[in-house]
């Protein structure tokens, strides 16, 4: 499988992540990302043994854009760092059913994970294992009964932007998830990756990398 890679150097490897592909291996037993880049690595720098890839940082399954792997235990341990202390910068682009009416905003939640059915509720500060949720966005463009947002995350809880925004009434285009009766059977959900930035693990340099947007409905609508 063909993964675009966006920058590579010898602790690095941004790549941009191909929707519906799992980041690493799952109950499905589907090919995951992270198996198929340490392959490809073994292959194109002739390695012996096993390869390292350091994950980082994680992306749903049916998700795509920019993501970052680790090339060494050392700049994986500096990455996490790096989340921990919210240094890194995740930006992502949603278009959401609806029209959403401020033009700015932050989302605040306490989200609750059914571990068993693999789904995120947004909760009671007061049940066990809460965690709130923060995310900062902005409405890019609003056309057709849709609106397009970008989305920082200032936590990364499992599924929180989707979840967040159909909280609030405007699930995204496609989440067979979260989407309810909106959703059409088969559509792709409008989430993408869309950069990352954050000290590099060795320079201590802020690197910017980027992902552009998909083609076809209904990223087409905002072009």
């Amino acid at each position: 499988m063909n993964i675009p890679i966006i920058y590579e150097d010898n602790h690095l490897l941004v790549v941009e992540k191909v929707p519906n592909l799992p980041v690493q291996e799952d109950a499905s037993g589907d090919q995951d990302m992270l198996t198929i880049l340490k392959a490809d690595l073994k292959e194109r720098y002739n390695k012996p043994g096993n390869v390292y890839l350091g994950l980082v940082h994680r992306l749903d399954r049916p998700v795509g854009g920019a993501m970052v792997f680790a090339k060494t235990s050392k700049a994986a341990s500096r990455l996490s760092d790096t989340l921990r202390k919210r240094d890194m910068e995740r930006t992502y682009i949603a278009v959401v059913h609806g029209r959403v009416k401020q033009q700015k905003g932050t989302l605040e939640h306490y989200l609750w994970k059914d571990r068993q059915k693999n789904e995120v509720y947004a909760v009671d500060s007061k049940k066990k294992d809460a965690k709130k949720a923060i995310l900062h966005y902005e409405v890019i463009g609003r056309e057709e009964g849709y609106t397009m947002v970008r989305v920082k995350l200032e936590t990364g809880r499992s599924h929180q932007i989707r979840v967040q925004f159909q909280t609030i009434g405007h699930p995204l285009h496609g989440d067979q998830k979260y989407g309810g009766l909106r959703v059409k059977k088969g559509e792709q959900i409008a989430l993408w990756s869309s950069s990352l930035s954050f000290p590099h693990p060795t320079t201590k340099e802020i690197v910017t990398f980027e992902a552009p947007l998909p083609k076809g409905m209904p990223w087409n609508l905002f072009d």
